[in-house]
């Protein structure tokens, strides 16, 4: 079966198909268009909202057609239509749920939603090498910070999250201070490699309880004085020792907690996904750290971190499978999370 997965959570528009074969367990991928609207955003440091939905109703229709014909797959031939509902910016979700749900009655093809978290770590599903549940899942993004026990393709529990600023978002405020254009992290990575790791003290993001939460508004908020505090005195700031410094705490930070979730969990397998799964430094120490104790560890190729048509395909193709359905009556939504538990979430 031929699946059009479309996402458009934050500001990329994405449009991908994959061909599936669920008893020979194939899965294929024909095309995965992406359309960024970074470079309006870069102009604010960051993703504004309006523009975002702006730019994604301009992009969705061409995305779409554009990843069918790389495909060489007409509308006729697809067998299922996958589509990002939550979490998200709203107006953004709704351009690619109101899209999905308008060719999929159009053209009487079943409709799926995806949760955005869900897709993330499904990128690990068209791997080489792609890991099977249970396994426990790391998810770090610009939005997002969570833990998630994973029980199998569609029985997820979120153990533990941030509870203001997620971690790529502090990549992001923390390499602005220090003159970076946005996006950050791509250039806070090289420049972390040619500073001094010990050169500046910054506070963990680990909460200090018992929990397996993170909050990284203060790690951020401590760079920023920082920066602040030598510009006032006049001294002059070493912006590679500031983005090693910092980087060290964020890999300090994200093994206290994987250690705490590993003592209680004793899981076999570590699966990281994300935007921030790219960053080189996270992907090491998680590696070493799952080396160390036997466990097995995977990341996705990193085409597949940022958001993607293909991972929506990749959880949607789960949602089919279970018969969840969706009608004309599917919205968006802007805040939800795997586990509807953890009501302390920012996502």
């Amino acid at each position: 079966m031929y699946i059009l997965g479309l996402e458009s959570s934050c500001d990329e528009t994405s449009a991908a198909v994959i061909y599936t074969d669920t008893e020979k367990n194939i899965n294929k991928i024909l095309s995965n268009i992406v359309a960024s609207s970074v470079n309006e955003h870069a102009l604010y440091g960051g993703v504004v909202p309006e523009i975002a939905s702006r730019a994604h109703i301009e992009a969705i229709s061409n995305v779409t057609y554009a990843a069918l014909n790389e495909a060489g797959v007409s509308l006729s031939e697809i067998g299922c239509i996958a589509v990002t509902s939550r979490p998200g910016l709203i107006g953004s979700l709704l351009v690619g749920v109101n899209f999905a749900k308008s060719l999929a009655y159009a053209n009487g093809i079943p409709l799926v939603s995806v949760h955005h978290i869900k897709g993330h770590i499904a990128a690990n599903y068209l791997s080489d090498n792609p890991p099977k549940p249970p396994f426990f899942a790391f998810v770090v993004s610009g939005g997002h910070t969570s833990l998630i026990d994973v029980k199998s393709y569609d029985d997820m529990e979120t153990v533990g999250v941030t509870r203001d600023d997620a971690i790529g978002e502090a990549f992001d405020k923390a390499g602005r201070v220090l003159g970076l254009s946005y996006p950050c992290g791509a250039d806070m990575d090289k420049l972390a490699y040619e500073g001094d790791v010990d050169a500046i003290k910054f506070p963990l993001a680990a909460i200090k309880d018992d929990s397996l939460d993170f909050s990284f508004s203060g790690l951020k908020t401590a760079v920023i004085n920082y920066v602040n505090r030598m510009t006032m005195k006049g001294e002059e700031i070493n912006r590679a020792d500031v983005a090693a410094s910092f980087t060290k705490t964020v890999c300090d930070s994200v093994i206290k907690k994987t250690e705490m979730a590993y003592e209680r969990y004793k899981f076999k397998k570590l699966v990281l996904s994300g935007g921030v799964a790219a960053n080189s430094h996270l992907r090491r120490v998680l590696s070493e750290f799952c080396e160390k104790n036997g466990i097995s560890f995977y990341c996705p190729p990193i085409s597949l971190c940022g958001d993607n048509g293909a991972m929506i395909v990749a959880q949607g193709k789960y949602e089919y499978l279970n018969g969840n359905f969706e009608t004309t009556a599917l919205n968006g939504k802007a805040s939800e999370q795997v586990c509807p538990n953890r009501v302390n979430s920012c996502e």
